[in-house]
Order: C-alpha cells, then structure tokens, then sequence
C-alpha cells in the first residue's frame, strides 16, 4: 500500500467508523452525542477530499478505490445502530435506516456476486447525493440526540436542581439547555426529514444498480 495522503484519509475515515460508536464508552452524554457528532462530521469531510486530491495529484490506486466505499459504509451503518439504540428505537427512524441497511448490503451482495462484472455499477451522481444526504442526516440527529438528552434530564426541575444537573451533565451553560428546550425537538424532525430523504434516494439507487445488473443475472437457457 501506498501511503499516500488520499489513502491516508481513507484509513482514517475507516477507523473513525467504530469511533463513533467508543465515544459512548468512554464519555457521558451529553458529550458523547456531540463528540461523535464531531468526529462523524470530520470523518464525512474527508469523504470529498481523499477522492478528489487522488485524482488532482494522480494518486488513485486499488486499495483507495476499495477501501473508500467501505469507510462510507462503515461510518453510515455504525452511526445508525448508535442512534437507533440511544434515540429509544423510535420507529420513524428505524424504517428510513432499515431501508438504507437493506440497500447496502443488497448492492455488497450484488457486486460480490458479479465479481468482474461488477464495475458496471459504476457510482452515479445520484449515488454521491444519497451519500450526501445520510451523512447530513446522521451528523444532525447526532447533535439532536444531545439537545434531547439535555432537555430531557433537565425537564421539570426547579434552579437548583438544574444546575446540578447541568454539573453532572459536565456544564454550566444555562443557555445550552435554553437551545436545548427550544431546539431539541425541532432539530430531531429535521434530522428524521433528512434520513427519509436519504432512505428514498438509497432505495431509488439500489434500484438503479439491480436493473443494470439484471442482464447478468439471467440463466443461460432463458
């Protein structure tokens, strides 16, 4: 392998995936919500970065070419098992990422199938934008998971006990739990807006790449 800065990016992208999912581990809440969000966001950035410095400086291989699509995946399916598990298993969120891990491993499945084939499922503008939009979608219902749970742990206590709770939750920032109250729920509704957005072009993509793949599939004696 060629450690090239591209790649670089790539492999850190890949280890950032499982990251998100050890900020739970090792910090409370709400700063796990928000140092996920970060990380996940920072991870995203070099999503655009690795692919196009690979080929502005000439530096494309094999190894980045497989490696960038699993880090996408890796990073998009870890992320929506954190959310899923610590959003309360809310059902409109458990649809849109059912359908998005559905597709993804549909198309691993399809591609693996068609083996040499398999670089006729080209990725398509349209494709790129259903990345996008997961990635967008997850980083905002991580920061609405953390507005939530300081909204929630704050709900229905006198001064006192909210800047106790504020202590315990590692603040002191009365106006993060003004945003909080305020925003919370608002944000989550645009994060679950944006992952039904992200689910539909997924599922018009996987679509997409079945049919191109369809002439592959048909036995020889039909």
């Amino acid at each position: 392998m060629r450690w090239t800065l591209p790649n670089i990016l790539t492999v850190l992208r890949l280890l950032a995936a499982p990251g998100v999912a050890v900020m739970f581990l090792y910090f409370h809440r709400p700063w796990a919500d928000w140092f996920a969000l970060v990380l996940f966001a920072l991870a995203a950035i070099t999503d655009f970065f690795d692919g196009y410095l690979a080929r502005a400086w000439k530096q494309e291989s094999r190894l980045g070419a497989m490696l960038d699509p699993i880090a996408d995946k890796a990073m998009v399916v870890i992320a929506l098992l954190v959310i899923t598990g610590y959003s309360g298993m809310d059902p409109w969120l458990i649809l849109p990422a059912t359908a998005i891990l559905f597709r993804e491993v549909f198309v691993s499945g399809l591609r693996e199938y068609l083996g040499d084939k398999a670089g006729l499922l080209k990725v398509t503008q349209l494709a790129k934008w259903k990345t996008t939009a997961q990635m967008t979608a997850i980083a905002v219902l991580f920061l609405a998971m953390g507005l939530e749970y300081v909204r929630e742990a704050t709900a229905l206590r006198s001064h006192a006990a909210l800047i106790a709770t504020l202590s315990d939750i590692g603040t002191q920032d009365v106006n993060v739990v003004e945003l909080a109250q305020y925003g919370g729920s608002t944000v989550w509704n645009i994060g679950l807006t944006l992952i039904w957005v992200a689910a539909i072009l997924t599922l018009v993509t996987g679509w997409d790449y079945f049919r191109k793949a369809q002439p592959y599939l048909k036995d020889e004696n039909t």
